[in-house]
């Protein structure tokens, strides 16, 4: 039976070998693709430029994720950026310019964008589907089937 020294020694010459034959493989690739990017004349630079660095999160021009603080309230210094549910501490407040934080401005923010289909109104289909949205268009009341059968006596 082998000794634990002896495994050891053994697990030791076997790393040895793998990171040397790592090495080797790795100096080849290196090769290869130092000769590529000669043979098309690219830099690292030229790498850097197209590999974009760091991804961001978005979803068209909305940028998700924690965003900047754009309000702070003068009496905890609790900020809040604008987006979500607002914090009591301005919920309330009509004009939320004075909870601003200096050197930052609504305007500075960018409009988010929604979607343009979700605005449309619901139209229900069915026989009377014109003339419901046709009235409702024109601001008139359209009686509902419930409103109709409570005024029918029985």
């Amino acid at each position: 039976m082998a000794t634990l020294e002896s495994l050891q020694a053994k697990i030791q010459r076997l790393q040895a070998q793998a990171d040397a034959l790592l090495a080797k493989k790795s100096s080849a690739v290196i090769a290869k693709i130092k000769n590529l990017m000669e043979e098309h004349g690219l830099t690292t630079a030229d790498i850097d430029a197209h590999a974009g660095g760091k991804k961001s999160a978005k979803a068209g021009n909305y940028v998700r994720g924690p965003q900047p603080a754009l309000y702070r309230d003068a009496k905890s210094a609790a900020t809040w950026s604008g987006r979500g549910r607002a914090p009591a501490w301005i919920a309330q407040a009509k004009d939320r310019g004075r909870f601003l934080i200096d050197g930052v401005s609504a305007a500075d923010r960018k409009p988010v964008v929604k979607n343009p289909v979700a605005n449309k109104a619901v139209v229900k289909k069915g026989p009377t589907a014109k003339k419901t949205a046709v009235n409702k268009a024109a601001g008139a009341k359209v009686p509902t089937k419930n409103a109709a059968a409570k005024k029918a006596p029985r």
